[in-house]
This record gives C-alpha cells, sequence and structure tokens, in this order.
C-alpha cells in the first residue's frame, strides 16, 4: 500500500483507505510552512525598521549625559543577555510563533517608553522591554525559517534565504536611518513613535505565522535531560565551536564602532562647527552604510564559493578589526566615511554562518544553542561598555 494511503477502523472493523484525506494532511504544513517562507522577510524588514538607530545616543546624551548614555545601552545588552538563554528554551519548548509575538509586543512596549520617557529610570525600562524583545527574537527568527524551509521540502535553500532575509533586514535598516535622522530635526521622540507603528506590523505578521512542525520524534513532557544531551552535543562538535566563539569575536567588533560612531560624528563635525547637523549626518552615514551592506551582500554567495567559507569569514573579521584601527587613529570628518563600510563584514559572515550552523542543530535545543551564542557576545560587550563608560570626564562628556 502506498506509504501516502491512511488506514483506519470502518464501524464494522475493516479497514479503509483514505489517499486525499492523507494528502490534505501532508498539504496543509507544507502550505503553512510556505507561507511562513513568504512572510519571513516581510517580518524581518519591520523588525528592522529602526527609525532611531542614528539618533539614539545624541537624544539619551541631550536628555541625559554621555555617561548615563552608555550605561543605557549596557542595560539593554544586559537586558538582552538575562534573557538570551531562558528565551531560547522558551523557544524550544513553547514554540516559535509564541516567542516571536513575545518579541513584538516587548518591542512595542519599549519603543512606547522610549518616546515618552524624560528620566533614567523610564529609559531604562524601555532599554530593558528593547532589550528582552532582541533577546525573544534571537535565534527564534532563523530557526523559523530554517524548520519552515524544512517541512516546505526547500532545505538546499537555506543560504539563499538568509541572504534575502539580510537584504529585507537592511534595506529597512537603511530607510529608517535617513527618515529618523530626518524626522529627529523636527522632533526628538518622532523616531521612537514611528518605530512604535513599525513594532505594531512586526506583531501584525508574527500573528500570521504558523507554528513549523518539529522534525524527527518529539521529546517526551520534561525531558529536559535528552534537551540537555542535544545541546551538549552540538557544544562539542568542532566546526560548532570554531563559529560560536568568531561569532562572540565579531558581535563585538561591528558593535564598538555602532555604539561609539554617534559621538564619533558629534566630535567631528564640532571640529568644522557644524555639530547641529550630526543626526542629520549620523542618519546618512547609517543609510549608506546599510545600502553598501545590502549590495555586499549579493556577493556574499559567490565569494563563499570562490573562497569556502573559512575564507570569507576571515576576509570580514579583518575588515572589522581595520576599521576600528582607522577611528581609532583620526577623528578627522573624512574619517567618517570610512564608517560606510561598518556593516559589510556581516553581510559576509551572518547569513553564511546561520545557514552553516543549522543543519548541525537538532530541533530540540536549536533556539537554546543560538540564544546562548548571542548571549555570551552580549556579555562580553556588554562588559567592555561598563569599563568605557568609567572613561568619560568628570562632566560626563566623551573625551
Amino acid at each position: 500500500m502506498p506509504a501516502r494511503w491512511t488506514v483506519w477502523p470502518r464501524d464494522d472493523g475493516t479497514a479503509a483507505c483514505d489517499r486525499h484525506a492523507v494528502t490534505r494532511a501532508l498539504t496543509l504544513p507544507c502550505e503553512q510552512a510556505a507561507r511562513n517562507i513568504a512572510i519571513y522577510p516581510w517580518f524581518r524588514f519591520c523588525q528592522s525598521l529602526i527609525f532611531w538607530q542614528a539618533v539614539w545616543f545624541l537624544y539619551f546624551q541631550a536628555q541625559l549625559s554621555a555617561t548615563e548614555a552608555i550605561v543605557l545601552y549596557a542595560i539593554y545588552d544586559i537586558g538582552t543577555t538575562a534573557l538570551e538563554v531562558p528565551s531560547g528554551y522558551m523557544s524550544d519548548r513553547l514554540g516559535r510563533r509564541f516567542t516571536l509575538l513575545a518579541s513584538a509586543v516587548a518591542g512595542l512596549a519599549g519603543a512606547v517608553l522610549l518616546a515618552l520617557g524624560n528620566d533614567f529610570v523610564t529609559f531604562a525600562l524601555a532599554q530593558i522591554l528593547m532589550g528582552a524583545s532582541m533577546a525573544f527574537a534571537s535565534g527564534t527568527e532563523s530557526a523559523m525559517l530554517y524548520e519552515s524551509l524544512v517541512a516546505a521540502g526547500r532545505k538546499a535553500e537555506v543560504e539563499q534565504q538568509e541572504l534575502r532575509a539580510w537584504r529585507f533586514s537592511f534595506t529597512a535598516l537603511a530607510l529608517s536611518a535617513i527618515t529618523g535622522g530626518a524626522m529627529a530635526t523636527l522632533a526628538p521622540t518622532a523616531p521612537f513613535y514611528a518605530g512604535a507603528l513599525a513594532f505594531g506590523g512586526v506583531l501584525l505578521l508574527a500573528l500570521r505565522f504558523h507554528e513549523p512542525p518539529k522534525s524527527g520524534a518529539p521529546l517526551p513532557e520534561g525531558a529536559e535531560v535528552l534537551r540537555l544531551q542535544s545541546l551538549k552535543y552540538a557544544l562539542n562538535q568542532p566546526v560548532l565551536i570554531r563559529l560560536f566563539a568568531l561569532s562572540v569575536l565579531m558581535y563585538g567588533f561591528s558593535h564598538l564602532p555602532f555604539v561609539f560612531g554617534q559621538p564619533f560624528i558629534l566630535a567631528a563635525l564640532n571640529d568644522g562647527g557644524h555639530g547641529a547637523n550630526a543626526p542629520m549626518v549620523s542618519g546618512a552615514v547609517s543609510a549608506v552604510m546599510m545600502v553598501i551592506s545590502v549590495l555586499a551582500s549579493w556577493w556574499a554567495l559567490r565569494l563563499r564559493h570562490w573562497l569556502g567559507l573559512s575564507a570569507i569569514l576571515m576576509v570580514a573579521f579583518t575588515m572589522q578589526i581595520a576599521l576600528i584601527g582607522v577611528l581609532a587613529l583620526s577623528i578627522n570628518t573624512i574619517v567618517i566615511a570610512m564608517m560606510f563600510l561598518r556593516m559589510v563584514p556581516d553581510s559576509l559572515s551572518k547569513a553564511l554562518i546561520a545557514a552553516r550552523v543549522q543543519p548541525e542543530l537538532q530541533d530540540a535545543s536549536r533556539a537554546t544553542y543560538l540564544s546562548l551564542q548571542s548571549f555570551c557576545a552580549r556579555l562580553a560587550f556588554a562588559a567592555t561598555l561598563y569599563l568605557a563608560s568609567f572613561g568619560t570626564a568628570s562632566d560626563g562628556t566623551m573625551p
């Protein structure tokens, strides 16, 4: 009897076969998975409409001080870090869709508080919520895509689909950077209200997701030992260990110019008497940065096939180190242009690392592993930010 048929007893005790019932049973998850794949890039697009990305430090610094602005970012990273592994565990236990919905709700609440706040405590709470939103999405979104591709029989597309989502994400970052910088010149809180609307879109798209089916036999209720063994197996894989360590390092090198890029731009423009244009210039720099990153991503697969994964990742990491070296040498206005290249290393590495890691992981611990990786990266970077906050001058300004 063909495997696509199903058999169940009739009322009279005989057996009956219904090919159409099985066809519907198999087609429905496949259609839902295909819908997830179609929605996913737009989910990432709305998720990346961070209109305040180019002005957040300047906004906090105007409301509070440079020291408090650094601490607020550290709070964001700590909030994300504290929930990274629990959110991955929640995703593996309660589902991808539920966790992405939690991410959207936390992001919406955090954006509203950022717009309404005018004191350190309110901003700190908003940063914790934004960190929670990031933590809930971290690992889960990539797991949602991969498991949907497997369910739809399109597992071979994982690199292509990861890069496609990357392009959607960074196109949104480019658009929101330039428009957010312009909004800030009209009203400092406008980018945060626009961000809240974007998170509303994230919530609507998350509601349209379907939970992807898990491959393999499901774990019995309460079988946490098996889940931990699955995670331990992943952490003992040499290729995963190397990519884990590289991801932690590259996270810090990528975010260093992100955090200090805005005060760098402000200081460089102040030297020429154009400090008032810092929000607009910062937005323009971020927009160009994202556009160049999107263009670079079109070459990522070609370079990956030409050079190999290890070589392209080393090229990306070397670019990060070189960029920070140049920024450390001079505060000249011309050097601002070097920041256009900040996200190119990410466009040549992140999607490819995700695509290489996913097949090595098991469904029972996939999001937990990815969250643990982010946890270590954020913890290390938050520690460096905390130390950097002691380097500000006595009046709270950045040297």
